[in-house]
């Protein structure tokens, strides 16, 4: 039963609420992540705090731009975003304004500027596979779903050309998700998460690095001070923290013992300063995200804006999840910064820009109660 306009605009506050809460989180603990770093390399501890301000600001650009666009506009031109976002992406493997950044090539330098096209394909892909599944008719078939794996595929390749394993392995989960909702058939749906699995160990076993990581997260103590070196200060700092953690700006592992400190493991440092007491009200938050999403997606009355909210609320917990496992040893190394608070420009615009179109499409789905 579909509830009424206030509740989902009383939602729709709340979820508001809890990403500022979460920015407000990301800039204290990104200035007190990078500040040694930030000393070491450019002579200036603001250095990256500063850049993240600046893409805050333009996030809240991409919030307006998200919250304002037409719905229509969007859905017209989905297929045509993502094709354009996927030739963008695959320039960052030919274009001579690639930047090779920890051996990956997903950037892009133009006019000073570094941005990672890959996160504007993340974007069109989510867009693209809410339009698809909203618009499956009730009986569907094999051939019903052809487009839908042409997508996946181009989206795959072109990632893992750059290579960019963990956001492949993302956004095929984050799919998986809403076949698994949608699909009539659990035959059809054992069978394509046997073709994920199978297809995820052939990846793994293909690349040795890969493979090293599965052998280093089995066992980070055989090599403490060569591949399981971040992985081992990752747990120092997380231990450090004790219940109510060592004080904010107070992490002794942010002083070059635990690498990546404000971007793919900000959660260790958060969890030293904070304590277990501050990470289980972070976790809380990510967890209130979750409900909200699937409380506004099975209450809207439009298909499109309710698997958008749907698919982009799967998107942002996962990274969630896969950040903190990452972190606390769960699964291996992935490179995925944790939403909202890792530093990163191109992600927080992008995550910002999500945020903007999922409360235009719940401000659109409110009117329709009316």
């Amino acid at each position: 039963m579909l509830v009424k306009n206030s509740t989902l605009l009383g939602y729709k506050k709340k979820l508001l609420l809890i990403i500022l809460l979460l920015v407000i989180i990301g800039i204290v603990f990104i200035y007190s992540a990078s500040t040694v770093l930030a000393i070491e390399l450019h002579n200036n501890s603001q250095f990256f705090i500063k850049k993240h301000i600046f893409g805050l600001m333009l996030g809240v650009i991409g919030y307006c731009i998200g919250r304002l666009i037409p719905i229509s506009f969007v859905q017209q031109y989905a297929l045509l975003w993502w094709l354009c976002a996927s030739i963008v992406t695959l320039a960052t493997l030919y274009s001579p304004y690639a930047v090779l950044i920890h051996g990956s090539k997903r950037w892009l330098k133009i006019a000073g500027l570094i941005f990672q096209p890959s996160e504007l394909l993340k974007m069109s892909f989510i867009i693209y596979i809410a339009l698809f599944f909203s618009k499956q008719p009730k009986t569907k078939t094999v051939s019903s779903y052809i487009p839908l794996i042409i997508i996946c595929a181009i989206t795959s390749f072109i990632l893992l050309m750059q290579p960019d394993f963990g956001l492949t392995i993302t956004l095929l989960i984050t799919t998986i998700f809403l076949f698994f909702i949608t699909c009539s058939s659990l035959k059809y749906f054992l069978l394509l998460v046997g073709f994920f699995i199978v297809g995820t160990i052939g990846l793994i076993i293909s690349k040795p690095y890969r493979l090293q990581r599965i052998l280093t997260f089995l066992d980070p103590w055989k090599d403490p001070k060569g591949k399981g070196f971040q992985i081992i200060q990752s747990f120092i700092a997380i231990g450090s923290g004790g219940w109510y953690g060592t004080g904010i700006t107070h992490s002794k592992q942010k002083f070059f013992y635990l690498p990546m400190q404000h971007t793919d493991f900000i959660f260790s440092i958060f969890a030293e300063e904070t304590g277990f007491i501050g990470s289980i009200v972070l976790i809380s938050l990510f967890a209130m995200i979750m409900y909200i999403g699937l409380f506004l997606s099975m209450n809207m009355k439009n298909r499109f804006g309710a698997f958008c909210v749907l698919s982009f609320t799967i998107l942002i917990i996962l990274q969630s999840i896969i950040n903190i496992a990452v972190a606390t040893g769960l699964v291996p190394t992935k490179g995925i910064g944790l939403p909202f608070i890792s530093y990163g420009n191109t992600h927080t615009v992008c995550t910002l820009a999500i945020i903007g179109f999922l409360i235009n499409v719940i401000q659109n789905d409110s009117k329709n109660h009316c």
